[in-house]
């Protein structure tokens, strides 16, 4: 292994409690905006959910696998873009989507879906690509990665919020619209509030190694949004749900990587840098995009 493998991001144990917990809350913010009707409406459209399942959990994961071996990066930071590429959409890709004036209810509907099927696909596309190339694979062994455990860690961070965020608002849906409005904004600020303490904390090492992430991070982002673009165009469907598509694909649960990464690998240098890369980028990207197509949109509606 080389300097940048060798570096051990600066998290302890109070702060991956912490981490846990924060990320538990987002999701059971998200899953109280989510009903049984987001899943049936998926099943009235079962083109929508192939293509998006398709781009984001079969696609992105080979073709990162491709960009790897085309590029051939350190180890770690490999495994970071596998893992990355492994998440589930994130959480703000249905503010993204509203923005750029895409198919809300599909973007909400396709993250529920996607938060459902990351509880088996998230660790496989993982196990299968990290070992599948041999540098990362050899870090996977060195840390006797247990893929039981993997499953378990994502299942009670996703599958737990989920299920009880389903059950509060099957049960009052008025109620559960309340605690969501406070819950979102709440969450979301203290997931942040976390992320910038654990940069503050890492300055050094990022400002020393950001550089081995900074192009391939973006590279690797514009690759899934251009992903999702292309196969929603492939598939003929309108340009409204290309631009769901496409923010579906490149909006990554990179915080879900980086719990992944401090539990399983202790904040293993270039994985972590990268997650924590991605988790700034595809913000910023993500909205420079949703503002380009609104004012696209606004243009068109205007002739």
């Amino acid at each position: 292994m080389n300097e940048l493998d060798s570096v051990q991001i600066h998290f302890d144990n109070n702060s991956l409690w912490i981490l846990n917990f924060s990320l538990a809350i987002v999701m059971f913010g998200v899953s109280l905006g989510i009903s049984l009707n987001d899943f049936k409406r998926l099943l009235v459209q079962p083109k929508l959910v192939l293509i998006g399942v398709l781009s984001q959990f079969v696609l992105l994961p080979f073709f990162t696998y491709l960009l790897i071996l085309l590029i051939k990066p350190q180890p770690s930071i490999a495994l970071g873009m596998i893992m990355v590429a492994a998440c589930p959409g994130g959480n703000i890709s249905n503010f993204m989507t509203h923005l750029a004036k895409g198919n809300t209810a599909l973007s909400v509907s396709l993250t529920a879906f996607a938060t459902f099927l990351a509880l088996f696909m998230t660790p496989f596309n993982f196990e299968f690509y990290g070992n599948l190339y041999k540098p990362t694979s050899e870090i996977i062994k060195s840390v006797e990665l247990n893929p039981f455990e993997l499953v378990k860690l994502v299942l009670l961070i996703l599958g737990v919020p989920l299920f009880f965020g389903m059950f509060l608002r099957s049960k009052n849906e008025v109620f559960a619209n309340k605690v969501s409005k406070i819950l979102k904004p709440f969450s979301i600020i203290l997931f942040v509030f976390i992320v910038v303490i654990a940069f503050v904390n890492n300055l050094d090492v990022f400002r020393n190694y950001i550089q081995h992430v900074l192009i391939l991070g973006i590279s690797h982002n514009a690759l899934a949004i251009f992903l999702g673009l292309f196969v929603a165009k492939l598939f003929g469907l309108s340009f409204i749900n290309q631009k769901t598509i496409a923010i579906e694909t490149g909006i990554q649960n990179s915080g879900l990587g980086l719990l992944l990464i401090f539990t399983f690998f202790n904040g293993l240098g270039g994985m972590a840098i990268m997650a924590a890369f991605w988790g700034i980028w595809h913000i910023v990207s993500g909205l420079i995009l949703a503002l380009f197509w609104s004012k696209k949109s606004e243009k068109l509606i205007a002739c």
